[in-house]
């Protein structure tokens, strides 16, 4: 496989270079007309800290303007699946659709841990969460300058350590312009949406101040029969107040304050069917059969995929806040001193119920309502539960809450006559629980039991969480760029870039974790052993500390105008964490994750027939050891069950690739072609009871309990091995000043994924999900008769295609099987009234 991709890479080269006479002959104003209507656009971006084009930088970028996030509809973190190259969003079978988040290259955020792909606001790490592994809250991708994301380790120049990535977003900044807009949209579903700014110069080049607000309101594509409810609906409003302060001329600061809500009716899981040889459901309750089962999958069928019948209410609530303030001092004509500092708050409550039955089956049912009246399909025909629900339970503390400062400080600057670009810095991040984090969980009722009260045993055993998990990160660092210029003109063409980076991490927690008895007892679910009058005995706590250097090495090359040759080398590192539901002591804790990447590509801006194009590519590589993996965890001697966070081996490798035409003015013609290719190189561990194995010869086998399961041979998670897209941008002018016509059309195409951390998916069925493509479109007539309104109208999933975005892989765990689908065809319609400049 390597050979492959480097013949396409070394291909791709070869077939710039045949192009590269074009672009040197060309002048310096056809030159900078790539910029303009008969050319590409050029972004700036801020990839090394720095503004420089985003061809000039030699990492594989996908970097979007305001207008092509607003031509695109990105809204959200889902709407740039299938636009960047290796990028991957999703659920990642959490019971909450609000969860949206990122993997690149094969490193996604995993169980209990910290983000593997990093998201930034204004230059700051987002808050997240550790139940869901959210990042932020909703809204932060409304009234952006660009976004950008960054493929491979960041780790030396960016806050978080990561393996995989970056997600940058730039917000718009106060300018000297009095000038804003407000947009209004409508659409299926119900959608309601309203979003505007205005900038204020309220002292020229002195004080400016841009507030941004927005709200939106979607119902819901997947109908609960049992609640009469909309679920997968969105219900989010935001507002921004951006505050620019030049005090003096080599004197900048700029204050950003933020916050979001969102309140909806929670995820509408879809039953596909019970699994009649696990532990749970083998019994069929005490009906002695398993009709009860049989008829709620049937029922499943025959309703369909959009509609649901869950055993609770479920919801979501997510309220967020931050504020970051820049200060930039410039020392000296080629030095600045930047000081970064914020403060992040994050609250999530919500309640799941993944297997989309009114039966019980591992739902989070913290303060959700249960049906007081008997469910259709139960009790008309089985008599379960006529009495209603009355095992729920009520929590008075947030499932995530999380309070985060962090402070930078960083001297930037040039030397040897501006050729050499270097970065000094230190770091810092304390994130926190703000009180008590509490759960409330029925694992699993049988169909006989489904909404009693808990009498013992293990049926419709109901378990009370509380606990924190807090982490801190210091680290300092160093980049620069030399030009080799500085020795010889005849290099002048020729940069190396060096980064170092050591990270000190600190990660602590506590759990506890127990279930009611009567008489006042609690049974410590996790811990076992005897029952206790005492809460406090279901509590342990753990700590981890970890150090690592992390490094950066590139070498690029202009060999003409047009053309940069580079190749990388880049050490990642990802802290490791607290498991708050083990119940073996030396799985407490997990390590971190350490990667090494080795990358090499081009990019290029050239001319076919007077028509500018662009192709960059690049070949990645990388060894990745310690990835952290869920999987089971019991005590034999408490008879306790929970979770274990396992490490595996890998080598990752892949090619990805971009590239645009403008055949004629007005059009753009691009696309966006992954490949990747992960393979475990180590992932063994002694089994519990019922895991799957590879076999020797191959084929795979049931491994008994302790024994040792090799679970090399099973497929990556979360890595698509092709996903490719094709898209069209046009703009054609009315004349007689009517304004613009602009279409976008864009096509994106993924392979099967697979989504369990170690299960052949004959064993774990629908872990792949399937191969789909969706198709997208919009229209905008820009600037309607000089009247400053912009008239659009756009199409997502145009070809109403269903696709699953998530499976809950708990099959042969807890006996289930349930799935999301992704969104249906939606349209609408957008008028924007932009003023000023």
């Amino acid at each position: 496989m390597n050979k492959d991709l480097c013949a396409i890479l070394l291909a791709g080269a070869a077939s710039v270079a045949m192009l590269m006479p074009a672009a040197a002959d060309a002048s310096e104003a056809d030159t900078a007309a790539t910029s303009g209507s008969h050319g590409l656009e050029d972004i700036v971006v801020t990839a090394n800290r720095r503004a420089e084009r985003s061809q000039d930088v030699p990492i594989m970028i996908s970097a979007f303007s305001s207008q092509d996030l607003e031509k695109m509809n990105i809204s959200e973190a889902q709407d740039l699946y299938g636009t960047v190259p290796s990028l991957v969003v999703g659920t990642q079978g959490t019971s909450s659709r609000d969860v949206q988040s990122f993997s690149i290259r094969g490193q996604s955020t995993g169980f209990l841990a910290l983000p593997s792909v990093a998201t930034y606001f204004s230059e700051v790490p987002l808050v997240a969460t550790i139940s869901l592994p959210l990042q932020g809250g909703p809204g932060n991708f409304v009234d952006l300058e660009n976004l950008q994301v960054l493929s491979g380790p960041q780790g030396t120049l960016f806050g978080r350590n990561t393996t995989g990535g970056a997600v940058l977003l730039t917000p718009k900044r106060p300018t000297n312009d009095l000038e804003g807009y407000v947009q209004g949209s409508i659409g299926s579903y119900d959608l309601q949406n309203i979003e505007g700014a205005i900038n204020l110069p309220i002292v020229e080049d002195k004080l400016m101040v841009r507030v941004t607000g927005a709200y939106y309101d979607r119902r819901g594509f997947t109908k609960d029969l049992v609640w009469d409810k909309w679920r997968d609906d969105q219900h989010w409003y935001m507002g921004r107040v951006g505050i620019q302060f030049n005090p003096t001329e080599t004197i900048s600061n700029n204050l950003t304050v933020f916050g979001a809500r969102t309140r909806n009716n929670g995820a509408g899981y879809i039953h596909k069917g019970f699994n009649y040889n696990a532990r749970a459901v083998a019994a069929c309750g005490y009906f002695g059969n398993c009709d009860v089962y049989e008829r709620q999958t049937e029922i499943a069928n025959q309703i369909g995929p959009r509609k649901t019948r869950l055993s609770h209410d479920v919801y979501t609530n997510i309220d967020s806040f931050g504020a970051v303030n820049s200060t930039d001092i410039e020392l000296g004509a080629n030095l600045t001193l930047r000081n970064i500092i914020s403060y992040q708050n994050i609250k999530v409550d919500y309640a799941g119920d993944t297997d989309g039955t009114p039966l019980q089956f591992y739902q989070l049912t913290q303060n959700a309502k249960f049906p007081d009246f008997p469910i259709k399909g139960l009790s008309d025909e089985f008599g379960i539960a006529p009495n209603g629900f009355v095992n729920g339970g009520k929590t008075t503390h947030p499932r995530d809450h999380v309070k985060q400062f962090s402070e930078e400080l960083q001297l930037q600057g040039k030397l040897l006559d501006g050729n050499l670009d270097f970065a000094i810095g230190a770091f810092y991040l304390d994130a926190t629980p703000v009180g008590d984090w509490e759960s409330y969980t029925v694992q699993f009722c049988s169909a006989g039991a489904t909404g009693q009260a808990y009498t013992g045993g293990a049926d419709c055993r109901p378990s009370r969480g509380i606990g924190g998990v807090s982490n801190k990160s210091r680290a300092v660092y160093a980049q620069g760029t030399l030009n080799f210029a500085a020795l010889s003109e005849a290099l002048t063409d020729l940069r190396f870039t060096a980064g170092y980076r050591y990270t000190w991490d600190r990660i602590e927690g506590f759990s506890r974790t127990w279930t009611d008895l009567p008489g006042g007892l609690v049974d410590c679910t996790l811990k076992g052993g005897a029952p206790t009058d005492n809460v406090e005995d279901c509590t342990f706590t753990a700590h981890l500390k970890s150090k690592a250097p992390t490094w950066t090495a590139i070498l690029d090359y202009k060999p003409t105008r047009g053309l940069m040759l580079y190749a990388k080398a880049t050490r990642g590192y990802k802290a490791g964490g607290f498991n708050n539901v083990a119940v073996s002591e030396q799985y407490r804790t997990f390590e971190p994750e350490r990667l090494t990447s080795y990358e090499a590509g081009f990019k290029s801006d050239w001319r076919l027939a007077g028509a500018p194009g662009r192709l960059n590519m690049t070949y990645h590589y990388a060894d990745y050891s310690n990835i952290q993996r869920p999987g089971a965890d019991f005590n034999p001697t408490t008879g306790a069950g929970g979770a274990s966070i396992l490490a595996a081996a890998a080598t990752i490798q892949g090619l990805e690739a971009e590239a645009s035409i403008s055949p004629w003015p007005g059009l753009t013609i691009g696309g966006t072609l992954t490949h990747t290719d992960a393979e475990y190189t180590d992932y063994s561990f002694r089994t519990l009871g019922g895991d799957i194995g590879c076999k020797a010869g191959g084929g795979f086998e049931q491994v008994a309990a302790g024994g040792m399961v090799d679970a090399s041979c099973m497929p990556f998670q979360y890595v698509m091995p092709w996903m490719y897209n094709i898209h069209a941008d046009a703009n054609l002018p009315l004349g007689n000043g009517l304004g613009d016509l602009n279409f976008y059309v864009g096509y994106s195409h993924f392979s099967g994924q697979p989504t369990a951390p170690a299960s052949d998916p004959s064993f774990q069925p629908g872990s792949t999900l399937e191969a789909y493509g969706l198709l997208n479109a919009s229209v905008d007539w820009r600037n309607v008769a000089q009247s400053g309104f912009d008239l659009g109208l756009f199409v997502t999933n145009a070809t109403n295609k269903l696709y699953r975005v998530t499976n809950t892989n708990i099959y042969n765990d807890i006996g289930v099987w349930g799935v999301l689908y992704g969104e249906p065809r939606m349209f609408g319609m957008k008028l924007r009234y932009s003023f000023g400049r």
